[in-house]
């Protein structure tokens, strides 16, 4: 053969042996190029891409740290999934993923990994049905990515992340909008945190997903904030849930979970703010709510009456239009609503404080019989803050044999506000007029009671440190 044609040759000879795994067989020549790219690296090797767009699905069959330092496009075709990862120990970087499948039965994705461990970090992702997807992937890192979904109804959008049978993962600092969930599927042992989430049905998602730490995430806009089912000891800590008004619009919904921790949360301007169902649901199992701020959602707390043996203590409840609701008929007076003599806040306490120790000196016994009627027919919450309303409290009022038994009792109700610090104080500051009013309002509420020489409430400043 020719000398001159024998590069030739090899290089066809290469690309009629590129395998499957390495590059889908459609793929125009700027995918082949980078699949050539990934064929010639070493194993465990870093490989840089060069700035530019890349047209076509890749499949990734060898460890390796594949970068894109930003300036790379990986194009997809619109069919399938974008970028597969078929072994452990690759990182993908700075990489720009675009143009997923739209089928949503077969579930394409920008990125999707079936082994782990795997890092994926610092890309941007855009038009695609589900964003990154974790699929049997232990160990795996998934942090500051950029994830926005097709332009589709809520009803037909993918998850911006989901992790499935995808244990000890930590997923933190990822911007997710327009999506449908951030969802985790039968996952232990997961560290989620500093993530953002906007404009999809659930911020985040849990199934069957047991032993980790929600923590200083903000889940805004969406349908739901948070909602655990049948999850196990999960601590919520730090996270904000604003404006959520889905359906459901809850801040936090738990259904059947066991072993919960929500302190330090922020639940501000959801239609509810805490969603409790049967949680904890087994014998001896606990259920701590602690230290969060619940503040201008249409119900602060809403609970089925099978609801039992949960704790609630040092919480600030201010301005919802019902601080606390069942889900049906009943009470919670079941549920404990003090610990070890430190209740919670209450903006409507009526109560007094004579020796001034920032402890009530008559328990918070709610007895609304329009809140009662709520109960029975939620369609009456047309009438909230009308005459209507009014009339049917005075009624109860100057005939307290129509007034209700209480909802809950708490029977060291906070007589002052507690302090605001760290995130909860930061979320107060938000756009929506009517927290901000009501956060200025709180600080010189409690300006004036340290000023007649109350002491600090509950021996300890709601979002101050537990540890």
């Amino acid at each position: 053969m020719d000398m001159m044609k024998k590069p030739l040759a090899i290089l066809l000879l290469v690309l009629f042996m590129a395998p499957a795994s390495a590059l889908c067989a459609e793929s125009t020549e700027g995918a082949r190029e980078v699949a050539l790219m990934i064929e010639a690296a070493e194993p465990n090797s870093v490989l840089v891409l060069p700035a530019g767009t890349y047209y076509g699905n890749l499949r990734i069959s060898k460890p390796l740290v594949i970068e894109g330092s930003g300036d790379v496009i990986i194009q997809g075709e619109g069919k399938g999934t974008v970028i597969e990862i078929m072994c452990p120990g690759v990182t993908l970087r700075g990489l720009t993923v675009r143009g997923s499948g739209i089928n949503v039965t077969r579930e394409p994705a920008a990125i999707r990994a079936v082994a782990g461990p795997v890092i994926i970090e610092d890309n941007t992702i855009e038009d695609a049905l589900f964003g990154i997807d974790l699929r049997e992937s232990p160990g795996s890192i998934v942090r500051r990515n950029s994830v926005r979904g097709k332009d589709l109804a809520p009803g037909r959008r993918g998850d911006g992340i989901r992790l499935w049978w995808s244990h000890n993962c930590t997923i933190q600092d990822n911007t997710v909008v327009g999506s449908r969930d951030m969802v985790f599927w039968y996952s232990e042992g997961l560290l989620i945190e500093r993530n953002n989430v906007s404009d999809s049905r659930y911020g985040l998602h849990f199934m069957y997903s047991h032993d980790t730490v929600l923590r200083e995430n903000m889940l805004e806009r969406n349908s739901v904030g948070v909602y655990l089912m049948y999850s196990n000891r999960i601590t919520l800590s730090g996270n904000v849930m604003r404006n959520n008004r889905g359906a459901s619009g809850y801040g936090i919904g738990l259904k059947d979970c066991d072993d919960i921790v929500v302190d330090d949360n922020a639940l501000l301007a959801n239609r509810v703010g805490v969603y409790v169902d049967n949680s904890p649901s087994s014998v001896d199992a606990t259920g701590i709510f602690a230290s969060n701020l619940i503040g201008y959602n249409e119900v602060g707390i809403l609970a089925t009456p099978n609801t039992h043996d949960a704790v609630f203590t040092s919480n600030a409840l201010i301005e919802n239009e019902q601080q606390v609701a069942t889900h049906g008929r009943g009470d919670l007076t079941r549920n404990n609503f003090n610990r070890d003599g430190v209740g919670n806040f209450w903006s409507d306490y009526a109560g007094f404080d004579r020796d001034r120790d920032g402890i009530g000196d008559v328990p918070y016994e709610p007895r609304s019989l329009f809140g009662a009627m709520l109960a029975q027919e939620p369609n009456l919450r047309i009438f909230v803050h009308s005459p209507a309303q009014q009339a049917v409290e005075f009624t109860a009022r100057a005939l307290p044999e129509l007034r209700p038994s209480p909802t809950l009792v708490d029977e060291f109700p906070f007589s002052v506000p507690p302090e605001m610090t760290g995130r909860i104080a930061q979320a107060g500051t938000g756009s929506f007029g009517m927290a901000s009013a009501g956060f200025g309002m709180l600080a010189v509420a409690g300006g004036l009671a340290f000023a007649a020489g109350k002491q600090p409430i509950g021996k300890r400043k709601l979002g101050g440190s537990r540890r």
